[in-house]
């Protein structure tokens, strides 16, 4: 919106803030406590955005309070050596400095509020061979579950499970737990606060700038559209761009929105926003991936804790580590998709030793009945390999040879081909065993799989203050961006668990500590 066409406020506050997720309630609670009016405005019918989806809704914090208690030895230079070798220069290393240096004292800050509570969820680092890498995971945390019963308001505005969302189950009414704890009681704390408000069916459509700053923007509820003024600054942190098949196709992300994770209200209309008055972006054809268990309805759904089974190309053969982490072997998949060695579906193979449901542990939105994916051949069985071969378009020769060289290196206690079982997280979920489990008991099963991700990760381009960069590389005073929003810092990797809700968390934050020291 232009100069001339903002001379009429329908409100004014202090931050106004786009976005639920981890960032954005991190940012109106910051806001809250430090004494600033704040609005947080939400797109959809329920708080929470990805960040309510997860089931851990883990932060990747090294050396946090919360570890030190622990006793853990880590140190955040050794932290930091990990995460530069994993991203590498994609990313400015000022950017990757500040995130991993200032989760700790994000958390000593959060701590200090009685409603904020954490605990230990060690997760490996998901680069195990990478220069001091955590095999123990211990630089991860999450939020204490909370009794619903300790915030009865917010039992049925947080978003999730995926469950609730996807498969129509009802919410717990017992206690949040993962990013559900997280968001309710981020939202619990700010909602202490008079000056602080968050509205729900109301998203951020544009932005609103005078003499060259961003000074507020346009909302819409229910048709109807509202000026915001922003005295301190607004804060993007509306989670990504993945349900937007336009955006998708413009930029080139791989995958549909029908196989992604996050919610349906992430469509981008704060990055379009930014756009508009001349943000810069960044790795906008982007995503956190993962390989995706194909579901009666269509979709592909993130799925890990692989306990058996091998992943086979167009042509039968083995082409990527099963049990590594789940952005890698998204990316392993998407390189074979464009090598032309994969078509969707690709397919998991794996023996009767636990029956016809596949060996796959954690599918975040629950299987259905077995015979409804029998019905819709996503799950097909034979009494040979080779007539399974058949059954799934594959060479029998070359799939009853791929077979047979796993049962080999399973035999012989390594992966040779994959290394399937190097790294301390292809073990997590085996108790430390070996992930090698051989294909042996007939009959033999495949089920399809495709690609899903958790959401978008390119954005507008950020300083370490969280604001936001034109396309000269200079600040757009008054406009900050957080999340996925925000081109992550991570670049084209995913260092570890709890990478995008602690990097939302945590830029949300300085974004609006930055705000303190502006005045109206």
């Amino acid at each position: 919106m232009s100069d001339a066409d903002a001379g009429v406020w329908d409100e004014t506050v202090d931050v106004l803030v786009a976005g639920s997720g981890a960032g954005g309630v991190t940012g109106a609670y910051t806001a809250a406590r430090e004494g600033l009016s704040v609005l947080l405005v939400e797109a959809s019918d329920k708080f929470g955005g990805t960040t309510a989806y997860s089931g851990g809704g883990g932060m990747w914090f090294p050396c946090n309070p919360v570890l030190q208690r622990a006793g853990v030895d880590d140190t955040l230079d050794d932290a930091y050596e990990y995460y530069r070798a994993v991203v590498g220069d994609r990313t400015a290393a000022a950017l990757q400095q500040t995130y991993v240096r200032g989760g700790a004292p994000l958390i000593e800050y959060l701590e200090s509020d009685e409603l904020l509570k954490f605990s230990l969820l060690p997760w490996p680092d998901y680069f195990g061979a990478a220069p001091k890498a955590r095999a123990d995971g211990m630089r991860h945390i999450c939020a204490r579950p909370l009794r619903v019963e300790a915030a009865p308001q917010l039992r049925t505005a947080v978003r999730g499970p995926l469950d609730a969302d996807r498969l129509g189950a009802p919410q717990p009414d017992d206690y949040f737990v993962g990013g559900r704890a997280l968001i309710a009681r981020l939202l619990a704390a700010t909602a202490r606060y008079p000056h602080a408000a968050a509205r729900l069916d109301t998203a951020l459509v544009e932005l609103i700038v005078q003499d060259g700053r961003v000074v507020g923007a346009v909302t819409e509820h229910g048709g109807r559209r509202a000026a915001v003024r922003a005295t301190r600054g607004v804060l993007l942190a509306a989670g990504g761009f993945e349900h937007n098949t336009e955006m998708r196709k413009r930029y080139g992300v791989p995958g549909t929105v029908r196989d992604s994770m996050g919610p349906a209200s992430n469509r981008g209309l704060a990055h379009l926003a930014g756009i508009a008055v001349g943000a810069d972006t960044d790795l906008m054809d982007q995503a956190w991936w993962s390989p995706g268990l194909t579901h009666p309805d269509g979709s592909s759904a993130f799925a890990l804790w692989f306990t058996g089974g091998i992943f086979v190309d167009d042509a039968g053969r083995r082409f990527v580590n099963e049990s590594a982490a789940y952005d890698r072997l998204g990316r392993g998949v998407l390189a074979a998709i464009a090598a032309g060695t994969v078509t969707l579906p690709f397919w998991m193979v794996y023996d009767d030793r636990a029956g016809v449901v596949p060996p796959v542990q954690a599918t975040n939105v629950s299987m259905v009945a077995t015979e409804q994916y029998v019905r819709a051949g996503l799950w097909r069985t034979a009494d040979t390999l080779a007539d399974l071969a058949i059954a799934i378009g594959v060479s029998p020769d070359n799939l009853a040879e791929t077979v047979r060289r796993y049962n080999a290196f399973v035999a012989a206690g390594h992966d040779d081909d994959f290394g399937r079982g190097d790294e301390p997280y292809d073990r997590a979920f085996s108790g430390g065993a070996s992930p090698l489990v051989p294909i042996e008991r007939g009959p033999f099963h495949a089920a399809a799989f495709g690609v899903s991700d958790l959401g978008t990760k390119g954005g507008l381009r950020t300083d370490t203050a969280a604001r936001v960069l034109d396309t000269a590389g200079e600040v757009i005073a008054g406009l900050y961006a957080a999340g996925n929003t925000m081109a992550a810092p991570s670049g084209t990797a995913y260092p570890g668990g709890g990478n995008p809700i602690g990097t939302s968390m945590l830029f949300s934050h300085l974004a609006v500590r930055d705000m303190l020291g502006r005045t109206s």
